[in-house]
């Protein structure tokens, strides 16, 4: 009786150790390491988070870089402007700033764009800025704007030539996170949760009309490089931040949510599934134990 008893505790335990291991929940990792760099690395704000409000931090170091970067869409905890001089006269659009750090492993470069950015060809033999710019045009509702004709060509000509580029050069890196199972790689951009107020300078007046009352929503472009990967990111949807810039009342109000299908990190065992394996030794010892003393 007292063996059988043993035999039915060795097993209960056995299944909590399995138990243990088998519920152990997929982690969200996070960048960490994060560095400033490229031909303009001192060209960067960083915007902590009071309140409701995102205020400037003066003299930011790198520990408030990484600070910032720890939230996510639905607590964002500041974010960090690359290239953050990209509306101001005299702007050397041949420069960039860029975000470094390392996610599940793997070095993630994320980068404001320059003009060459913009100009090469990109998909569908168009250039990144006409591509982007259809794109927003079509996810807004005003795809009948976009083709050759020349109402598309002036309007897409004024958004170049009174600055569009520039507006929309400088990303607000808010969040960047990793699921630990699947490997997905999720970097939140901090924008206009109404673009509209962006996109009004720098289109012809004929068609301010047109845009005047809409919810207009377009994210910056990032361009990213990870595992041998360059490419950008861009969104049309925004979820509400729940903040605004303290200046201007209106920046930083949404959040654009943009993915990178990741490479899964090395599982790492949850302390949960240690103790369950430290389990597992301890019921073998046992059983040795027994052995011995029935014999």
């Amino acid at each position: 009786m007292k063996a059988t008893f043993q035999k039915i505790a060795l097993g209960a335990s056995m299944m909590i150790s399995v138990g243990a291991i088998a519920t152990a929940p997929a982690q969200a990792g996070t960048l960490s390491g994060a560095t400033i760099g490229g031909t303009a690395a001192s060209d960067y704000y960083v915007y902590d988070v009071q309140g409701n409000k995102t205020v400037r931090v003066q003299n930011p170091t790198m520990a408030n870089v990484q600070s910032v970067l720890g939230g996510n869409a639905v607590q964002p905890t500041g974010n960090v402007e690359l290239r953050a001089s990209s509306e101001q006269p005299g702007f050397d659009f041949t420069k960039n700033t860029t975000l470094t750090g390392q996610i599940g492993g793997k070095s993630l470069t994320l980068s404001s764009l320059t003009l060459s950015d913009w100009t090469s060809t990109y998909k569908d033999g168009l250039s990144l800025g006409r591509y982007w710019f259809n794109q927003a045009l079509i996810n807004n509702g005003l795809g009948s704007l976009v083709g050759t004709n020349t109402t598309a060509n002036n309007l897409f000509n004024t958004f170049v030539n009174n600055g569009g580029y520039q507006r929309f050069s400088d990303p607000n890196i808010s969040y960047v996170n990793q699921n630990d199972t699947t490997g997905l790689i999720s970097i939140g951009l901090a924008g206009h949760l109404n673009a509209t107020s962006l996109l009004l300078p720098v289109v012809p007046s004929s068609l301010q009309p047109l845009l005047a009352g809409r919810v207009i929503q377009a994210s910056e472009i990032v361009k990213y490089t990870y595992n041998g990967k360059t490419d950008y990111l861009f969104g049309f949807q925004a979820t509400n931040s729940g903040l605004t810039e303290l200046s201007d009342g209106i920046s930083h109000s949404g959040n654009y949510e943009l993915t990178i299908q990741g490479v899964p990190p090395a599982a790492v065992p949850e302390p949960s599934a240690i103790l369950g394996l430290l389990g597992f030794a301890g019921i073998f010892a046992t059983q040795r134990k027994l052995k011995k003393a029935s014999s």
